[in-house]
């Protein structure tokens, strides 16, 4: 089946080598373990398999210049680069095209990933660079940094030749927080047609419009946020903080218009001045209800890809997973306990998964034949070199009919595609534990009370019928007894009446 959702996540230890593993969703077994890895939150990125070439992983070390890169091909480090510093955050576009690395001293690098040449590196920050990340379409690349500052810079500017020899201005800096940003999302739609969400120690999570590079809404939370995860259609996003909890946010709200109808409408919007503000004393039960108490440091949060569940990685290893709609934990994977979930994300299965490579892979084809190859990586460039800038050599594969990896709709009849989509979208059921309350469970339970109300009512009528019938004949037994005890008196009288004559 391709429609086979699965977990991603990073274990780093406070000492020793740490790994990332790949876990089913469904009942969270561990599928592959990628080891020999020590990678900080926001320094991990991944390359999905898809266009007749495998994925990537890339790990940047913390402790040392070294970036780890895996294939899903295998469990071991595919290749070693020597960075020209420490990295504390990296990213990768979509595409796996290029690759973004950020330092502690405010310096951000970029390179070509399958031909590692070192397009530009530049001071972006005035400290140090604690998250990088791409918008959709890889247009624009957004850094925020331990100086309070979110700053969105144009990739083509990034990599034109002309400008290699200027400082790179960005494109706006989005600078409204006021104490160092620990995460951004980055919201569908195409740069700058897009929005922004930032997270800081401030306490305070922004929305931004790149179109219009203003500030949209502030929400304002008891305490710092550590990471955000942004539903797929932006109708909510989830904030959660070091101290266990996670709240809800809801984009969208329902109200009474004066007809007495009700509408829906956006949340927030009027800028600068507009702040919602999270956990007040006089918050309604509605808003109680949209916190989620993990009772641990959450150290990474993310989305299923189906919008139905929240994962949350906490610093002591464990992986809870809760139902959205109910907020129910649904269950705990606690395979990497002791260590910290620095990194977290859902995916589709990989097709070249190691131990788990699908057969319709190699489909018309010869036994002997390799896996599907892997999407090159070149070693990284320390330094930025203009002779190999412009010879730019670069090694690539060019999707052909009928290759050794097909396309996922290409395998899929229309049967399949409806029996695997039943089966993704379905509510998960641990072994074990109780079933997710949703809808379907609750129409389920709600027709068998209405069975187990006939039966009970049955069972009342049989019981009266029953009452009603020993009564009777105790009764009558009674009437009897009554009877014959009256003949009897009357029998002795008679006899004691002759006697006296």
């Amino acid at each position: 089946m391709l429609l086979h959702e699965t977990i991603l996540c990073a274990a780093t230890p406070t000492a020793g080598p740490g790994a990332i593993a790949i876990h089913d969703l469904q009942t969270g077994s561990t599928l592959a373990a990628f080891k020999q890895t020590n990678a900080a939150p926001h320094g991990t990125a991944v390359v999905h398999s898809h266009n007749g070439q495998g994925g990537i992983l890339l790990a940047a070390q913390h402790d040392k210049s070294i970036l780890n890169v895996y294939n899903f091909q295998k469990d071991q480090i595919s290749l070693k680069i020597v960075l020209p510093e420490k990295l504390s955050c990296i990213t990768v576009d979509h595409s796996g095209e290029f690759c973004a690395g950020g330092t502690s001293q405010g310096r951000i690098y970029l390179w070509e990933v399958a031909s590692g040449i070192l397009f530009n590196s530049w001071d972006a920050h005035y400290r140090q660079v604690t998250v990088l990340k791409f918008t959709h379409d890889g247009v624009a690349l957004l850094s925020g940094s331990e100086d309070s500052g979110v700053s969105v810079w144009s990739v083509s500017r990034l990599l034109d030749d002309d400008m290699h020899s200027e400082l790179p201005l960005p494109y706006c800096v989005l600078s409204d927080h006021t104490l160092p940003v620990t995460d951004i999302v980055c919201g569908v739609g195409p740069f700058p047609n897009c929005r922004v969400l930032s997270s800081a120690v401030d306490h305070s999570v922004k929305l931004w419009d790149l179109s219009t590079r203003s500030l949209l809404t502030t929400f304002q939370f008891p305490q710092p946020i550590s990471c955000l995860a942004w539903d797929l259609t932006e109708r909510m996003f989830f904030a959660a903080s070091k101290d266990g909890s996670i709240h809800q946010m809801n984009l969208f709200r329902q109200r009474e218009d004066k007809s007495g109808g009700h509408i829906m409408e956006a949340v927030g919007g009027a800028g600068v001045t507009d702040i919602i503000r999270v956990g007040d004393e006089d918050q309604t039960k509605a808003q109680k209800r949209r916190l989620i108490s993990v009772g641990e440091p959450v150290v990474s949060i993310t989305i299923s890809l189906t919008s139905t569940l929240l994962l949350a990685g906490t610093s002591t290893g464990i992986i809870h997973i809760y139902d959205i709609p109910s907020h129910q934990l649904l269950r705990s994977i606690s395979t990497h306990k002791g260590f910290s979930i620095t990194h977290l994300v859902t995916m589709l299965k990989p097709p070249d998964l190691i131990g788990h490579v699908s057969l319709s892979m190699h489909a018309g084809h010869s036994a002997t034949s390799d896996a599907i190859p892997v999407k090159h990586v070149a070693p990284f460039q320390r330094m930025r070199d203009t002779k190999s800038r412009e010879a730019h050599e670069i090694t690539m594969i060019l999707p052909v009919q009928n290759s050794v990896y097909e396309d996922e709709g290409s395998v899929y009849t229309p049967e399949a595609l409806l029996r695997d989509h039943d089966f993704f979208v379905q509510p998960t059921v641990s072994a074990g534990q109780d079933a997710v309350s949703l809808q379907s469970k609750v129409n389920e339970l709600e027709t068998e009370v209405a069975r187990l109300r006939e039966h009970l009512g049955k069972a009342k009528g049989l019981n009266d019928v029953m009452w009603e019938t020993v009564v009777q004949k105790v009764v009558g037994q009674g009437k009897e007894k009554d009877t014959d005890k009256s003949a009897l008196e009357d029998e002795r009288r008679r006899k004691r009446g002759r006697t006296d004559a």
